[in-house]
């Protein structure tokens, strides 16, 4: 067995531990495998173990990564899970099969002007800010500010109309070494508005919520993610940390 195989079966020991105490099932949780900084070799060895979604954080590293594949004729599913550029959104709407960090209305526009363009119709998850640090990306929503709600379901009334997008659920990403409290906080608040979502905007698939990563995904889980995002728990330490 090799250590990305191990890796592997220990942590969705972890996913099914934690989706039992919340009393969900595993099966409702979908793994996708950060492969940020690994080489396409390493990715395969994950692919070879069951796993099919993975996820990059930059389309400039992920195209030759999404291309080596293409070429040998394996079939993943890729996420976009970095901070999109509007300038890269041809480009991003050929390699990645959802886009999970819509982080505005300028960006859900470019990406509906470019799916239509060539007849797709583009899974996406709206990043939102919960916590709000500065340093992250995404609608800002805190729960403290009822502007900032406001402006953000304004926003999520028009990208619901938009074209050739199918807007699917929620991403955020929690402060980093934070307490558990203060996760288990930015998880429900996120869990909180796409049930609000839910409510204005039924006729969407308000289905998921992207959220937990490898310091916190037991929590998120718990908490009600439906998709985490792992890097290190499945391909050890990144190069450029």
């Amino acid at each position: 067995m090799t250590d990305i195989e191990r890796n592997i079966a220990g942590l969705n020991e972890r996913i099914s531990r934690a989706a039992a105490r919340a009393g969900r099932s595993a099966d409702e949780i979908t793994l996708v495998a950060v492969t940020k900084t690994f080489a396409p070799e390493l990715v395969q060895e994950a692919w070879d173990t069951g796993l099919r979604e993975f996820g990059e954080n930059r389309v400039q590293e992920a195209e030759p990564k999404v291309l080596w594949f293409r070429e040998r004729g394996i079939p993943l599913n890729w996420h976009m899970v970095g901070h999109l550029q509007r300038n890269k959104v041809k480009t991003a709407i050929d390699l990645f099969d959802v886009v999970q960090s819509v982080d505005s209305l300028r960006l859900a526009r470019e990406l509906s002007r470019r799916s239509a363009a060539v007849g797709l119709t583009l899974p996406v998850l709206l990043e939102v800010n919960v916590s709000g640090e500065a340093s992250k990306h995404g609608f800002p929503v805190r729960e403290d500010d009822a502007s900032q709600l406001e402006g953000f379901l304004a926003a999520v009334a028009e990208i619901a109309e938009l074209p050739n997008l199918d807007p699917q659920g929620l991403m955020t990403i929690a402060p980093f070494e934070a307490s558990e409290e203060v996760l288990r906080s930015c998880f429900r608040r996120l869990r909180e508005l796409l049930g609000q979502l839910r409510e204005r905007y039924p006729e969407q698939h308000w289905q998921h919520l992207s959220m937990g990563m490898t310091d916190d995904f037991e929590i998120a889980i718990e908490e009600g993610a439906t998709i985490i995002r792992i890097g290190r728990a499945i391909f050890g330490a990144r190069d450029d940390l």
